[in-house]
């Protein structure tokens, strides 16, 4: 597929190619080395903590959530490291292609992640009587994003639903650490 190309395959969900320079749906902030050093870190740190968990015969459900998190990161941190010396620069109107190993558009750890994903739930024109938005397209969630992202989504959101206490008692950790 040629960038921003998209596959219709129902009204609410297109295979869409994209690919995205920094994190999610593009936000930049930080150099690209640094953003994927800073990835690596946090991946590392975040195995160490699942390992021990699982060490300590946490529960199944929140090892389950940590390891999506981590599989999700890992996903991008591969794209970003090889990614870009596996292919060509992708343009609107080309294909890009397979080249040797490290002839590719950029160097390692710079490289972008490929997000294909497209839910345009609701998409529609507003109406003319509506005060300020009125007469505009609009799109519930536009965002294209990949399947590492949606693990690391729906990891975070289960963590956040059922697994509060888990998460207390880092922070209890972490603010008893610092008292002593």
């Amino acid at each position: 597929m040629s960038l921003y190309e998209s596959i219709h395959v129902t009204d609410w969900f297109y295979i869409s190619f994209v690919e995205n320079n920094g994190m999610a749906f593009g936000m930049t902030f930080l150099n690209k080395v640094v953003l994927s050093l800073f990835r690596i870190v946090v991946s590392v740190i975040l195995a160490i903590y699942l390992a021990r968990q699982i060490l300590q015969r946490a529960k199944i459900g929140y090892c389950l959530c940590l390891s999506l998190i981590l599989a999700g990161a890992l996903g991008n941190i591969i794209d970003c490291m090889f990614y870009g010396l596996c292919f060509t620069e992708s343009h609107p109107f080309a294909v890009s292609s397979i080249v040797p190993f490290g002839e590719g558009y950029s160097s390692f750890l710079q490289g972008r992640v490929v997000d294909m994903f497209y839910f345009p739930i609701i998409d529609t024109h507003l109406p003319a009587w509506l005060p300020i938005v009125g007469n505009r397209h609009f799109v519930f969630f536009s965002p294209v994003f990949n399947f590492a992202d949606s693990c690391v989504s729906v990891g975070f959101v289960i963590l956040l639903l059922f697994y509060r206490q888990e998460l207390q008692k880092i922070t209890l950790r972490n603010e008893k650490n610092s008292a002593e």
